[in-house]
């Protein structure tokens, strides 16, 4: 399938032979990739908005059924798409094979999931419809009947994520949820993968074809220019944004929302340290293992996954733990990461924090090509970590700060100067946990997901998963971009009212 480099407006694919073009860039090779990307225009921006627009007065009457077979259709029709979509994801990112394949397993999963709960509900997979019953005896006035349920809210920004080039871009979680919602959804695709976003918007093509669905009911801008961004947020028939990227990028699209007429949610999920705790019995029987543990999990994707462990803390004295993650970073080998940006970035950040009194670096692995990142683990006490504000920092690539710690009221006080997290995990024994209760309780007030035993990379799709946190993990506590409940952001309640 030839790729054409042009945005898919409402069931047609367009382009402005005369607009100025983007590339996407290879990290394997450390260059740009010559397949042309044109800039969508203001107008066809407003073109595929406007029809979303009058999509929803079609798609929010779908049935429930004809939803879930849709999602299935498109689930369906990426698998369709074979090696192919591998292939070129593989040359924008240069994620592993084994990677890919996983992320669009989950993808379809995903799609599938939301199906299957359609399937299976009465009410949209929100099962909170809640019933109060007339009653017309009742003194001095008559009980009317009551019936809250809930509605799609309308069209659905979303924006593809960089670091998850099929689970949280075009088709993926954010998508998958407005669409089962009943929302029309207006897709602004990632420049660091636009030929991954333009087959995943052919396989959706494919779908809205099958399932005669309106043909306002998806549409994607291939554009760098930010002001289509901001263009996107501030068009008065979006009604809700899903977001994944930096706190840079979400204030500066948030301002813009704040000029809106109509205030609108901003379903943003910025980033996280996801600290990890250590527990002392832990620490002395299963050192030297859980500090390989913690290093294979932070270098998942290169560092690149939002619940990379980015900071633990150990007990003072932990030699076997810090022997285990040594070994783990020297057998380790440097890679590539997603995009110049973000590796200049980091290489920026393994100097800052190379020069910081008091920091020291625990190991570094080889560096096998200048434009790779290569695993760094620093090391500090918690009482410089917590003077330090610049050490709470995320960095987005393979590095942890490691900080020690002589006491339990000191993890306690480190607690308190978190800031909000996706996740933290807690690695104990029984007598470890009994022991620190008090911590456990204090943690859930600052992470969307409290983990025991395991590590935090990795996410489960299902009823029960919360991928969300505290300011600035996300933009909003109560809401969840990965798992069944992430329909409720695209859903707004509505209470129906008679006297019988």
């Amino acid at each position: 399938m030839e790729i054409s480099g042009a945005s898919f407006i409402a069931g047609e694919w367009s382009k402005d032979a005369d607009a100025s073009v983007f590339h996407a860039f290879s990290p394997k090779r450390h260059e740009p990739i010559d397949t042309h990307f044109f800039e969508a225009s203001q107008d066809m921006l407003a073109t595929a908005i406007n029809e979303a627009e009058k999509a929803f007065k079609v798609y929010r009457k779908t049935s429930l059924i004809e939803r879930a077979t849709f999602l299935h259709a498109i689930a369906d029709e990426i698998e369709a798409l074979g090696d192919q979509l591998l292939e070129v994801t593989h040359e924008e990112t240069n994620l592993p094979f084994a990677r890919l394949q996983g992320e669009r397993g989950r993808t379809m999963n995903q799609l599938r999931a939301f199906a299957q709960g359609l399937e299976q509900s009465q009410n949209g997979i929100v099962n909170l419809s809640v019933l109060d019953e007339a009653d017309p005896a009742r003194a001095p006035l008559a009980k009317p009947r009551t019936q809250l349920d809930f509605i799609p809210v309308g069209v659905v920004a979303v924006f593809g994520a960089s670091n998850f080039p099929y689970a949280f871009s075009t088709l993926g979680g954010d998508t998958a949820s407005a669409l089962a919602a009943g929302c029309p959804v207006v897709m602004k695709s990632h420049t660091a993968h636009p030929a991954t976003s333009e087959l995943m918007t052919r396989a959706i093509e494919k779908a809205i074809e099958k399932c005669d669905m309106p043909k306002g009911v998806f549409s994607m801008i291939q554009a760098k220019k930010y002001d289509m961004a901001h263009a996107l947020v501030a068009a008065e028939p979006i009604k809700a944004v899903g977001f994944t990227g930096s706190m840079s990028v979400a204030s500066k699209l948030i301002e813009t929302i704040n000029t809106r007429k109509e205030a609108i949610p901003f379903y943003g999920e910025l980033g996280s340290i996801n600290p990890q705790f250590v527990l002392p019995e832990m620490a002395e029987q299963n050192g030297e293992e859980l500090g390989a543990n913690l290093c294979n999990s932070m270098l998942m994707g290169n560092g690149q996954f939002c619940t990379s462990p980015g900071l633990w803390l150990v007990p003072k004295g932990s030699d076997a733990l810090f022997q285990g993650a040594k070994q783990a970073v020297i057998g380790s080998s440097s890679d590539t990461l997603l995009s110049p940006n973000i590796l200049n970035s980091f290489k920026q950040a393994m100097i800052e924090r190379s020069d910081i009194e008091g920091v020291e670096l625990l190991v570094a692995s080889e560096l096998s090509e200048d434009f790779h990142a290569n695993a760094h683990i620093f090391m500090t006490d918690i009482d410089t970590y917590l003077s330090l504000p610049v050490l709470h920092e995320e960095v987005f690539g393979p590095a942890a700060m490691l900080v020690t710690y002589d006491s339990m009221a000191k993890l306690e006080a480190l607690i308190d100067a978190l800031e909000g997290q996706l996740t933290a995990s807690i690695h104990g024994t029984g007598n470890d946990l009994a022991s620190a209760s008090e911590l456990s309780e204090m943690l859930q007030y600052k992470v969307g997901r409290l983990i025991e035993n395991q590590m935090p990379t990795g996410v489960e799709v299902c009823a029960s998963m919360n991928h969300g946190g505290p300011f600035p993990s996300s933009t909003d506590v109560r809401s969840t971009s990965v798992g069944l409940n992430a329909i409720q952001r695209f859903l707004r309640p509505i209470c129906r009212q008679s006297a019988m």
